[in-house]
C-alpha cells in the first residue's frame, strides 16, 4: 500500500464530543453559580448531584475561561454602637448642597491604645 502502520491505524480525536461535554459542564456551572453565588471552583459535589462527575481542576479551568468568580461569604459585623448614653451630635452636612469640590471637609478621630514595652518608657 505504501503507507505507514501508524497512518493506517490512526483514529482522529472526537473533539466535537469533548467540546459538547465542556459546554454542558459550563452550562451546569453557570446554573449553580446563579443558585449558589458563594460556591467556589470546588463544586464537584454540586455537579455530582446534577449528574455530572468532573474534576475540580476542570471546573476551575472552565470558570476561568468563562470569567466566573464567586463572591466570598462574609459575616456581617456591626461596628457602630448606637445604644449608648453619650451625647449624639447632629449631622451638620445633611442638608448642605455642594456646588463645587473642596467645600466640605470631615474627619474621624480613632484612638488606638498601644502598650509600650518596659524598655521604652517616656522620659520627662
Amino acid at each position: 500500500m505504501g503507507i505507514s502502520r501508524s497512518t493506517y491505524y490512526y483514529r482522529p480525536k472526537d473533539n466535537l464530543a469533548k467540546k459538547k461535554r465542556d459546554a454542558d459542564i459550563a452550562d451546569l456551572i453557570e446554573k449553580i453559580c446563579y443558585e449558589h453565588p458563594y460556591y467556589g471552583y470546588r463544586r464537584a459535589a454540586a455537579l455530582k448531584r446534577k449528574g455530572m462527575i468532573v474534576n475540580h481542576k476542570k471546573v476551575l479551568k472552565i470558570m476561568k475561561k468563562m470569567d466566573i468568580q464567586c463572591r466570598k461569604a462574609r459575616r456581617f459585623v456591626s461596628t457602630t454602637n448606637s445604644k449608648h448614653s453619650l451625647k449624639v451630635y447632629p449631622n451638620l452636612a445633611k442638608d448642605l448642597v455642594l456646588e463645587r469640590p473642596d467645600r466640605l471637609w470631615c474627619a474621624d478621630i480613632t484612638y488606638i491604645r498601644i502598650l509600650l514595652p518596659a524598655l521604652y518608657t517616656w522620659q520627662q
